[in-house]
């Protein structure tokens, strides 16, 4: 991947009509008029452009294209990632079309499977209210990523390591009666990177008891 500066060079050409004794004369006229801006160049016909490359630099590629972000899993610890900055990557980390929530006052946003509930994805982390309450639950994988100005970001070290600790117990989840209680996953049940087992923490819910969450 490289970079290049490239000039572009447009020529305008405009026609003013003046009376002077000789050629020279009307140049000269036409000359301090310009330069004392008496001419407004609008209309102008344009005559031509040129596009010149002025130098080249070689860059890393995706040196501009990757983000530090927390990925979190169902019954696994927040892991800090570098992904792409692209939709597709977004989708890929989190299986699918992606859907984003901004429930913080921090300027982060939580990505997640925006089909998560309803495709049967296992129930990862309980959203809370200030007060505690439960109010949602995130299904299958998501990722805390930073909010730029028009864009999403990597998120700052201080960022990373609130929302890790915002998130580092993984969860299960209980039914009871009409509710759903969400308690810390002991640290026995947690899964690793390197050694996934299937631990069911809740009965698996048809698509319709999963959308009423």
């Amino acid at each position: 991947m490289k970079e290049y500066d490239v000039k572009i060079t447009e020529t305008l050409e405009k026609t003013v009509t003046v009376r002077a004794e000789n050629l020279s004369a009307a140049q000269e006229k036409v000359r301090q008029a310009y330069s004392k801006s008496e001419y407004e160049f609008e209309p102008v016909k344009l005559i031509n452009m040129e596009f010149q490359v002025s130098s080249e630099r070689e860059i890393e590629s995706g040196s501009f294209s990757k983000m530090d972000v927390l990925l979190v899993k169902p019954n696994m610890y927040p892991q800090a990632v570098e992904i792409g900055c692209e939709l597709e990557d977004l989708q890929e980390a989190v299986g699918g079309d992606i859907e984003a929530v901004y429930p913080f006052e921090e300027p982060v946003a939580l990505v997640m499977n925006e089909e998560g509930k309803m495709n049967g994805s296992e129930l990862n982390r309980a959203l809370r209210d200030s007060d505690g309450n439960l109010y949602d639950i995130i299904a299958g994988d998501f990722l805390v990523v930073g909010l730029g100005e028009e864009d999403f970001c990597s998120l700052s070290p201080e960022l990373m390591k609130q929302f890790e600790e915002r998130f580092h117990q993984p969860e299960m989840f209980v039914r009871m009666g009409r509710s759903i209680m969400a308690m810390p996953l002991p640290d026995d049940k947690v899964k690793s990177a390197d050694n996934v087992v299937k631990d069911v923490c809740m009965p698996n819910k048809s698509s319709h008891d999963r959308e009423s969450l």
